[in-house]
């Protein structure tokens, strides 16, 4: 019998095109910042990437006031139509360094480079120019006949999707005629710092985009300071309850996206095979870090041993190792201690009955990784049914009836998405109807459009990006 197993086919890390160290982007050009440098890693090799200057308090001033500025002065009175065209060239640039984002995407984040160059990139992208599109047509958005930016913005992103949640912020608010100060995850900053640099090359004006690297004292600088009109975060749920307290009362915007324990429910007329497909892309797609992953598997009781054998199987043939191999599936986990955390969270998995089967994939000999894992016999007690573990650990629930899925899947403080997998249109309306929670997928799972907002509900936060609807947080009608 002939051989099928994948060669490698490794993407040269050279295209990534690292420099040896990155600076603070403020007010149209990069600094020295303030603040102590970080060295980031690659999580595939546990390597030094580069050294990272970050911003100090009073970096966090000079950007902020850049940013007023070029609001006050420049970007806001700038006619809508003008505005979209350093949108559109930013736009443009991200999609014709596509392959070098990609991979230093990949090398700072530990995600497959499948996923930076087929996804991340290319959705980044897409943000940009639907927002650019709309920068001059804001009137006719249904916000208002002529709605006004509401001033300069801070944003602070994780590091599950660095370049693309940069987008989703950048995206709607300079299309709206705001400014924007942001701050990327410590682990992260590269992608955000090239952005900056192409926005630059772009000929944006100074302080309308600026980008402040830090660990979590310069995102709380940015979302404390008075001098902000509004906040936008994504990222832990405990962090973003700090934060609304924090602006309560201050009369400062704030919209919130936040963690997720979402279910993936299948039905017994699902298509089985392509149900199998979803559940693997729900929980598996970028370790397991997304917010809206499908970690919770409800599969109807009638066809849990098929579903599960085929599962199964799905499973062996994902290939976990070097995140720049092209035959990759499943990539480093971003740093030591969230693989701290996964591995505390499948060893309560364990103490509290559930029975664990995990991969038998080989794993690197270095770097951080975690085997693709399911825990069955999961109850809704357990902290593998309740927390959200953001790895590659999936639990398996069973339901018999539509009214019952509706009830476990609602079981939740978190309510970000859903997926449904049936054949029949009314059973998933109906589900779609009763399960809380902002994007609800019907037989696919983690498909994202600029045009379609996203977001959650309860503790998943509160506000949409994206889509018409997305405009509305960056804009006073």
């Amino acid at each position: 019998m002939p051989d099928w197993t994948y060669a490698p086919a490794p993407e040269s890390a050279a295209l990534a095109n690292l420099q040896p160290a990155y600076r603070p982007f403020v007010d149209g050009e990069f600094v020295d910042g303030s603040g102590e440098p970080l060295k980031t890693l690659n999580p595939a090799t546990e390597e030094v990437l580069a050294e990272v200057g970050t911003a100090g308090p009073d970096d966090v001033d000079r950007a902020v006031a850049a940013a007023r500025r070029a609001y006050e002065q420049v970007w806001g009175p700038m006619p809508g139509a003008e505005r979209a065209k350093y949108l559109f060239r930013i736009a443009r640039v991200v999609a014709e360094r596509a392959r070098e984002l990609a991979v230093l995407e990949t090398l700072d984040n530990g995600k497959p480079i499948r996923e930076s160059r087929d996804v991340d990139v290319p959705t980044a992208s897409a943000h940009l120019f639907h927002h650019a599109g709309w920068a001059d047509k804001l009137g006719y958005a249904g916000l208002g006949p002529d709605p006004k930016p509401v001033g300069v913005v801070g944003a602070v992103i994780p590091w599950n999707f660095p370049l693309l949640m940069a987008a989703w912020k950048i995206g709607p608010a300079l299309a709206c005629g705001n400014t924007i100060v942001l701050k990327p995850a410590e682990t992260t900053p590269l992608t955000a710092l090239v952005l900056a640099e192409i926005a630059a090359d772009a000929g944006l004006p100074p302080g309308v985009l600026n980008v402040l690297p830090g660990a979590g004292d310069v995102g709380a600088a940015v979302v404390g300071h008075d001098g902000l009109d509004k906040v936008a975060f994504t990222g832990s749920t405990d962090v973003g309850k700090e934060i609304q307290r924090r602006l309560a009362g201050t009369g400062r915007r704030l919209t919130l996206e936040l963690g997720g324990k979402a279910a993936n429910i299948v039905y017994d007329d699902a298509p089985l095979d392509q149900a199998v497909d979803g559940v693997v892309d729900g929980i598996f797609f970028n370790q397991g870090h997304v917010c809206c992953a499908g970690s919770r598997l409800l599969v109807q009781e009638s066809i849990e041993q098929e579903f599960m054998e085929l599962l199964r199987a799905r499973i062996e043939t994902l290939r976990v190792g070097d995140p720049l191999d092209k035959n990759t599936d499943v990539g480093a986990i971003n740093s030591r201690a969230q693989l701290e955390r996964i591995t505390e969270l499948a060893a309560a998995g364990d103490a509290e009955g559930a029975q664990r089967w995990t991969s038998s994939c080989p794993l690197p000999d270095r770097g951080l990784f975690f085997p693709p894992t399911v825990f069955s016999g999961v109850e809704q007690t357990m902290r593998v049914a309740r927390e959200e573990i953001f790895g590659p650990v999936l639990s398996v629930l069973t339901f018999r009836t539509p009214d019952e899925a509706v009830a476990k899947a609602n079981n939740t403080p978190y309510g970000l998405s859903a997926g449904i997998w049936t054949e029949k249109g009314s059973k998933a309306l109906w589900t779609a109807q009763r399960v809380r929670a902002g994007v609800v997928w019907t037989n696919t799972f983690n498909r994202f459009d600029p045009t379609a907002p996203f977001g959650g509900y309860r503790e998943s936060g509160f506000g949409r990006e994206g889509g018409r609807i997305g405009l509305e947080a960056y804009l006073d009608a």
